[in-house]
């Protein structure tokens, strides 16, 4: 049975439960505001020392800045979680990002990313947000989920989220309001 709570700071070295692997048959780029479809046929593999040090280095940075994590554990094992960032984004300044959102291999496709987006949501309202702003790794899987839950694509996009990663897809997905 798995349960999702709200994780907190000292829960940053569960991230290390998270097995990102996953077979990649598409990956999408974005080009003049459409998408183009681009087989890939590769195994991703999980991560590395260095990788789980920089996740959870952005996980801690987001929760003691005021950002919220929501975790879902199976047991004692966190399978999935989802980071809602601190600052607001876009020219409005209405935006809050989704930083980080994974899910185990083994537990993907029963609902539990779409569980933590709805409460990750709930709090993006709650803190006066309208959109969710939402850079996408470019695969299939990451876009169809993104797209599932309401995402699409922006037209507007954060030039520092850009940078960091210029091969992802910037969505935007719209709140609703209370």
């Amino acid at each position: 049975m798995v349960s999702i709570i709200q994780m907190k700071l000292d829960d940053s070295y569960k991230i290390r439960d998270i097995d990102r692997t996953e077979t990649i048959e598409l990956i999408y780029k974005c080009k003049d505001g459409v998408l183009e479809e681009i087989k890939a046929g590769h195994e991703c593999p999980n991560w590395k020392e260095d990788n789980y040090q920089e996740i959870i280095s952005r996980y801690e940075d987001e929760l003691t800045n005021g950002g919220t994590a929501y975790g879902a554990f199976d047991g004692d094992k966190l399978v999935g979680f989802g980071v809602l960032a601190h600052k607001f984004r876009g020219s409005e300044n209405n935006q809050l990002q989704i930083d980080l959102m994974y899910v185990t291999r083994n537990y993907r496709r029963q609902g539990i990313g779409r569980q933590i987006m709805d409460l990750l949501s709930k709090v993006a309202i709650e803190k006066g947000a309208k959109y969710l702003y939402i850079s996408s790794t470019e695969t299939e899987s990451a876009v169809k989920f993104y797209s599932s839950c309401g995402s699409t694509l922006t037209s507007e996009i954060d030039e520092e989220l850009f940078e960091k990663e210029p091969y992802d897809i910037h969505m935007l997905k719209k709140l609703p309001t209370t």
